[in-house]
């Protein structure tokens, strides 16, 4: 294996190749950075067209990712995109080769598949089974899908500003999603708290290894396709004078910047591209900062409507951005919505390209460099057209696929008061009860007399062959089954739910208006929390005893 060790990159001190490391043992830093054995790498790629024989994803370039091969269970063929010239595009500012990156062509349509690709194979070898995500919105349907591949249960949290197809999406893939009405540096912060409080694996974004390592294979892909585009015998890799990418957090150029860097380092590049980070004027801490002339980014509050770069608290990597387009003498510069929309609007009629706001804030960043004489004629540029929203039918989800939690709207962090409420809510709404009947007016009795009092996300079934089903799928925190049901009845369905790991835990309330024999009564004694008789108990009773079975806070009562 070629990857050696890992670095801190505030302290510089080394730590092993673990990719489930996340904190430095001297200085307690998050930022670690993989390192890997380049000579033996260079001798490997000096032939660009030695890897020619290799598959068309980004594991070609194995040799530099810690993560060394793709788990056929996960994959998805990720990586490899066209690298496209823009040829009737480059008219309009009389600019000769304008390329894109096309990550609309991903599996999921952005360049997120990269990292989730990545992430999730090296969470798979790790044996996690669980995650949680904080996301603006590509990254949602990236990592809901390779974790749906993956057998990993994932808990997204998403602003109420994120596009409700999105939200779809990732819950067509089977993730949980809770909408945080907040800013996204405040959701991220909830998400990372839940996954303490829970003992979940939180994913880091451009702190986690395989993340940013996926990342660079960008820079591997321009620098193999740019030098077909130039030679078709492609006897070397090339780069561009310039590499143009809208900016939320960062993730992508950082590892962009560092896959140049290593093609450099490795002596197969003779220089290093002009990075170009674009922000959103309603949202850009880095552009501010950089124009200051200033290494640390101070927050700022997002006000615009491409809330897929809404990330108002750059931190860390504000700075080693900063690092990065200063030593390459590159810009950091900043759009309106209204030059985006408008950027969209010429990329799609100019170049065949529907893409998403946040590649529209890239172009109309080119636009305002090359208007601005700011790339030179005869340069070579790369803009990363990084994904394309796809949306997912509302009818086949139904209503119930949101987990929504109301917060007041504020800066940057939240109180511990806030945050106590906050959790309540999320506490209350993941509570999910299955409720098993083949009278639909029994399930919706319970469905109302539980939703009167409690957030609780009620799943319904009609018999017990789709109670189990649901049970298995979904895993509920209680069960409300009925016994007289065609096909499987209750006693069948008790029976299947104890056999099975994943469901012999739930616990089972039975209502039912069966007449029980002794037998009965002993079977449902050693296999459901209790029995109620329809018809003959109190509604209220029922309530307190479920709410007190899931020990969730007692109903107040007037």
């Amino acid at each position: 294996m070629f990857f050696t060790h890992s670095v801190c990159m505030e302290c510089g001190a080394p730590h092993p190749n673990d990719l489930m490391l996340t904190v430095c043992a001297h200085c307690g830093s998050q930022w670690l950075e993989a390192r890997y054995d380049y000579d033996a790498v260079a001798r490997l790629w000096a032939d660009p067209i030695a890897l020619a024989r290799r598959p068309a994803s980004l594991w070609r370039y194995r040799e530099l990712l810690p993560v060394p091969s793709p788990d056929p269970m996960v994959s998805l063929g990720e990586g490899y995109t066209p690298l496209t010239r823009l040829w009737q595009y480059e008219q309009l500012f009389d600019h000769d080769h304008l390329y894109v990156k096309d990550e609309r062509q991903s599996p999921t349509g952005s360049f997120k598949d990269r990292q989730a690709a990545l992430v999730v194979t090296a969470m798979r070898q790790a044996g996690i089974t669980e995650c949680v995500l904080a996301s603006t919105g590509n990254a949602a349907a990236a990592y809901a899908a390779y974790c749906a591949r993956a057998g990993i249960k994932l808990w997204l949290f998403v602003t109420s500003q994120v596009p409700s197809e999105k939200m779809r999406e990732a819950a067509l893939y089977g993730a949980e999603v809770v909408k945080i009405s907040s800013s996204y540096d405040e959701t991220k912060q909830i998400a990372a708290e839940f996954a303490n409080r829970r003992g979940i694996v939180f994913d880091r974004g451009a702190r986690t290894i395989p993340g940013k390592e996926s990342m660079k294979t960008l820079a591997f892909e321009i620098a193999e396709q740019l030098g077909l585009a130039f030679d078709e015998n492609n006897r070397r890799w090339r780069v561009p004078d310039w590499y143009v990418q809208a900016v939320s957090g960062g993730i992508g150029p950082l590892g962009v910047w560092k896959g140049f860097n290593e093609l450099h380092q490795m002596g197969l590049i003779d220089h290093l591209p002009r990075m170009a980070i674009i922000q959103v004027e309603g949202c850009a801490p880095m552009v501010r900062a950089f124009e200051a002339g200033e290494r640390n980014a101070s927050p700022v509050t997002p006000q615009t409507l491409i809330t897929v770069l809404s990330t108002g608290d750059p931190g860390y990597s504000y700075s080693q951005l900063y690092d990065a387009v200063k030593a390459g003498g590159g810009v950091m510069l900043s759009v309106d919505d209204g030059e985006a929309f408008a950027a969209m609007r010429r990329i799609a009629s100019k170049a065949g390209l529907s893409v998403e706001p946040a590649t529209a804030v890239a172009f109309a960043g080119l636009e305002k460099m090359l208007s601005g004489k700011i790339i030179q004629p005869g340069e070579v540029v790369v803009v990363n057209c990084s994904g394309h929203t796809f949306p997912a039918e509302s009818h086949v989800l139904g209503d119930q696929y949101l987990i929504n939690l109301e917060l007041q709207a504020g800066g940057h962090s939240i109180n511990n008061d806030g945050l106590s409420a906050a959790f309540r809510q999320i506490d209350e709404q993941v509570t999910t009860i299955l409720v098993v009947d083949d009278n639909p007016n029994d399930r919706r009795l319970i469905r109302r007399l539980l939703r009167a009092h409690k957030q609780y996300r009620i799943l319904e079934a009609e018999d017990g062959f789709a109670g189990l089903r649901l049970a298995q799928e979904h895993q509920p925190d209680l069960i409300v089954a009925d016994l007289t049901m065609p096909e499987m009845d209750g006693f069948a369905l008790l029976e299947q739910l104890k056999i099975v790991p994943g469901t012999m835990s739930i616990p089972v309330v039975v209502v039912s208006a069966k007449n029980l024999t002794e037998e009965d009564r002993t079977l449902l004694a050693r296999y459901s929390e209790s029995v109620w008789t329809k018809g003959g108990y109190n509604t209220r009773q029922l309530v307190d005893h479920i709410v007190g079975t899931l020990g969730d806070e007692p109903i107040h009562r007037d």
